[in-house]
């Protein structure tokens, strides 16, 4: 089962200004083929189908408590791409109705690459990629062959990190370069992870392939600061009590790539501390929440005195 938490597995900073385009480019790390929902359901499935999993039990928990991350991953980026979209925070954009609609309030839309993310989503993220192509069931690879599925599991991170380092080109707002960076380094983590599983079980070094494509995180300064945290080298069980297994593949000595800061690896009981979850203002001329929303929230607030 998962448990939830409501804060987001990195900070996120604010827009400089609302940008849909820059949000669609983020999209791609949601929807596309090396996405956050691909990684989310190659592992979560595998997981689900592992076979002898008592006798195999640090590699099923490895594959497991990554599931666990990549959903908050999931999390993360549609945050990104509902702020890029939002843009800053209006004071009081609640307040009011949606006023006169009929000046066209968002004829810009019309041009933006995703137009559906408004005219559909509200501005919202959905499981599609930059184009609005949706995700599916092709992208997940699940053969119940351990090997095979942790060699899958080691391509689709590097091809992640190579889809990640290409949109973080064509970003320049801090919002999506932030979710860039802090997944830069969790799936580093994620690649070096798959890589010393496969050398356990097959005694090939799969670690001279790292990092794929061949670009130090330290060069990218959005990644900085979860280096210098040590990010780099831990695994969380996402868990109090399961999956500490994981330790006899991500630990014994096992240290950090040598292009990123040195030190040795170590799995975490638990979760991330994490940050806030940014707080978007509704947009009443877009119906979000809604035209005229003071009702609402007039039930909302006593609704939550009551749970007090």
């Amino acid at each position: 089962m998962f448990m939830r938490v409501d804060k987001l597995q990195a900070e996120l900073p604010a827009p400089k200004r609302a940008d849909p385009n820059a949000a669609a480019a983020l999209q791609e790390l949601l929807g596309g083929k090396y996405g956050e929902m691909s990684t989310l359901g190659n592992y979560m499935f595998q997981s689900f189908n592992f076979r002898s999993k008592e006798k195999l039990r640090p590699f099923y928990s490895l594959v497991a408590s990554i599931t666990a991350e990549e959903l908050g991953h999931v999390e993360l980026v549609s945050n990104g791409v509902a702020m890029l979209n939002n843009g800053p925070d209006k004071p009081d954009g609640d307040a009011g109705d949606g006023g006169d609609i009929s000046g066209a309030p968002f004829e810009d839309m019309k041009d933006i690459r995703l137009a559906a993310a408004f005219l559909s989503g509200g501005g919202g993220a959905m499981p599609v990629n930059s184009n609005g192509l949706s995700w599916n069931n092709d992208f997940i690879t699940t053969t119940g062959n351990v090997v095979v599925d942790l060699l899958h599991n080691f391509h689709l991170e590097c091809g992640a990190r190579l889809h990640k380092l290409r949109v973080y080109e064509t970003l320049s707002d801090p919002t999506g370069r932030e979710v860039c960076g802090y997944l830069l380094v969790r799936g580093s983590v994620h690649a070096h992870a798959y890589a010393l599983a496969l050398e356990k079980i097959t005694g090939v070094d799969i670690k001279k392939f790292l990092p794929t494509p061949n670009i130090p995180l330290g060069n990218i300064p959005e990644c900085q600061k979860y280096l210098d945290e040590g990010s780099h080298r831990r695994l969380y069980t996402f868990s109090p009590n399961d999956y500490k297994e994981m330790s006899g593949i991500w630990g014994n000595g096992e240290v950090a790539l040598p292009l990123d800061p040195p030190g040795e690896l170590e799995v975490v009981d638990g979760m991330p501390e994490g940050g806030k979850i940014h707080q978007l203002v509704g947009v009443p001329s877009a119906f979000t929440p809604d035209y005229s929303p003071e009702e609402m929230f007039e039930i909302a607030e006593k609704l939550y005195k009551k749970s007090r």
